[in-house]
């Protein structure tokens, strides 16, 4: 059976989301499960690496 784990929030930085996502992934892969990492900013028709850190 497939099981999502979504890693989110507003007040962590993106990379902070990314290690603690990359984390969990090496942890659930140690205890034997198949784990497939996806990284995704929801910024629409926005590059976020050009955006003020004000404006997110």
């Amino acid at each position: 059976m497939t099981k999502f784990v979504f890693v989110t929030g507003g007040v962590v930085s993106s990379l902070g989301k990314g290690i603690a996502a990359a984390s969990l992934a090496a942890i659930l892969e140690s205890r034997g499960l198949k784990v497939t990492l996806i990284k995704l900013d929801p910024y629409l028709n926005v590059d976020p690496g050009t955006m003020s850190p004000f404006q997110h």
